[in-house]
Parts: C-alpha cells; sequence; structure tokens
C-alpha cells in the first residue's frame, strides 16, 4: 500500500505526472532510504483509502517507458491529502466514491521541449562523475 501512494506522490511532482522507470526507481529508492518520516507519512495517506489499487482504479496508466498519474489519481491523491480544520470533522469517502464524485478535470502541466536533452546531460555528468571516482580508488 505504501508503495502505490508512493508512486503516485512522484508522478504528481512531475511536470506532466510522467516519469520513465529509471526516474521513479531512483526517487522511490531516495524516499525509501529517507527515514522514518516517509514511511509514518505514506501510511496514514494510505490508511484514508485502504482499497487503493493504482491499477485496476486507473490511477496510474502505463505508457511506453514510464507510468503516468491520470486526473482520477490527482484527485484522489489530492482527497488523501486533504486536511480538514481542527474543527472540521471529514468522512473520507471509499476510493471508488471519491474517483465517481470528481469531475474537475486537472489539465496537463506545461512541458518543457528540451527536458529530455536536460535528462541526457544528467545522465553524462552523472557517468562522468562515477568514471573520475574509479579512476581516483585506483
Amino acid at each position: 500500500m505504501n508503495f502505490q501512494v508512493t508512486v503516485l506522490k512522484i508522478l504528481a511532482a512531475y511536470p506532466d505526472g510522467f516519469a520513465v522507470m529509471e526516474d521513479l526507481k531512483r526517487d522511490m529508492a531516495i524516499l525509501a532510504t529517507s527515514g522514518r518520516d516517509w514511511a509514518d507519512r505514506t501510511r496514514r495517506l494510505a490508511a484514508k483509502a485502504p482499497d487503493l489499487d493504482i491499477w485496476s482504479q486507473g490511477l496510474v496508466e502505463r505508457l511506453s517507458g514510464g507510468w503516468k498519474i491520470t486526473a482520477k489519481g490527482r484527485a484522489v491523491l489530492d482527497l488523501m491529502e486533504f486536511r480538514p480544520a481542527a474543527s472540521e470533522t471529514v468522512q473520507v469517502p471509499a476510493v471508488e466514491d471519491s474517483i465517481a464524485a470528481s469531475t474537475s478535470f486537472v489539465p496537463p502541466l506545461w512541458q518543457p521541449a528540451d527536458r529530455a536533452k536536460r535528462r541526457r546531460e544528467r545522465r553524462e555528468r552523472r557517468r562522468e562523475a562515477r568514471e573520475r571516482a574509479r579512476a581516483n580508488a585506483s
């Protein structure tokens, strides 16, 4: 369950909600090793949607080379992250009910044309850094 919440959170952080598997795995590794805070946070969010299944409910879709969060996925994530005021009490509906109730459309965010170029440059810098580290180690 925490895995699915983590996937939703990571994909929602990307400009258009799409992440290639390499980036998704890297981000998940960072969050998994970031300490107890992240585990507690995802556990709290998962408790608000106990029947969460990002694949069968259509919250995330598989595209060539990666995963993308859908508008339903963003709506469910917003409902899970909603914090009522101290004086309010909120009954969190089941995930299916929240998907049906959400009629707001989240337009895709603008994606810079040079995103692939920046990604390539980042990979090249990491590769060069690994090679320098190996050279210095020997």
